[in-house]
């Protein structure tokens, strides 16, 4: 069998008119899925159904502690884990980004168990970065305003692609510059030279809210909506076009989304079909504005 990487789609997936030329699969890929598609399907299913080596990056937020109403669903860590690690391909991130609940003044802990999980299934944490809520309405009577999550990246081996998102300096051009620090504490100095650009920290911070986490007013008949800035901007750092993103519990879709926004093939995967709805029709809507573009 080969890979059917059209946009035909039936029942479980949606008919998108794709701006870009993306390369073709390599021969050796041979399970049958349609990719630039959202499947309503049981996540760990679809991914059994997958070949090894085959995802590039993995963009997903899991639903954890039971802290929102996923229309009754739940996830199985151990089978999830195993396959994410089984269909990423060698150097290939997987993005798990995740809180924890706070019962009784005490923090469950549960992201730090899941990245252990993931540790002994075969991947590295390679980071582990912050996402920053700027205008979080979560407060706590005793303790300081709750305003990120952590997201683990995750590798398999050493990474692969690296395009590291830039930001300006606030100062420019050559210096005396503090170098080999020893024991003693003195700071040495040395002529050198500061540069217009260096690589963000590993903290993103992003507005949430309508036209912070996205301007599509439907997406948020989804529970829990990360940013779609979020997302693009972990696509653009470990990805390059035409390589393969999944998001394996899609929700609203915005994994997806931004993926092929920017020029980029997906898989969505959920188990309701609400929300594969909602992932659908929001892809629709920016394949349309992505049409009219010169």
């Amino acid at each position: 069998m080969e890979v059917i990487a059209d946009e035909r789609v039936g029942e479980m997936v949606m008919e998108l008119e794709m701006a870009v030329i993306v390369p073709a699969l390599p021969p050796e890929c041979s399970i049958k899925i349609k990719l630039n598609s959202v499947y309503h399907s049981d996540c760990v299913e679809l991914m059994e159904s997958m070949e090894e080596n085959f995802v590039d990056l993995t963009v997903t937020s899991p639903p954890y502690d039971g802290l929102r109403n996923y229309n009754g669903y739940h996830f199985k860590l151990d089978s999830i884990a195993k396959n994410l690690f089984r269909i990423t391909k060698k150097g290939g991130i997987v993005v798990w980004i995740v809180g924890d609940k706070i019962k009784n003044g005490n923090r469950s802990l549960t992201c730090f168990k899941q990245a252990l999980f993931f540790q002994t299934v075969g991947f590295n944490v390679h980071d582990i970065m912050i996402y920053q809520k700027k205008n979080t309405p979560f407060m706590r009577t005793n303790a300081y305003t709750n305003c990120f999550e952590f997201m683990f990246v995750l590798s398999k081996g050493s990474p692969k692609t690296f395009n590291p998102l830039k930001v300006k300096t606030v100062r420019q051009g050559r210096e005396m510059m503090p170098f080999n620090k020893g024991a003693d504490g003195i700071n040495r100095k040395i002529l050198g030279e500061l540069k217009p650009e260096k690589t963000r920290t590993n903290i993103w911070e992003y507005a949430t809210g309508l036209h912070g986490t996205t301007s599509d007013k439907i997406a948020f008949k989804h529970p829990a909506v990360f940013p779609e800035k979020l997302a693009e901007d972990h696509i653009l750092s470990w990805t390059n076009e035409g390589d393969i993103i999944l998001d394996p519990m899609c929700g609203s879709g915005t994994t997806c989304k931004m993926a092929m926004v920017n020029n980029r093939r997906y898989i969505g995967i959920d188990i309701s079909e609400e929300y594969c709805e909602i992932a659908r029709k929001r892809l629709a809507a920016a394949s349309g504005r992505m049409a009219k573009l010169p």
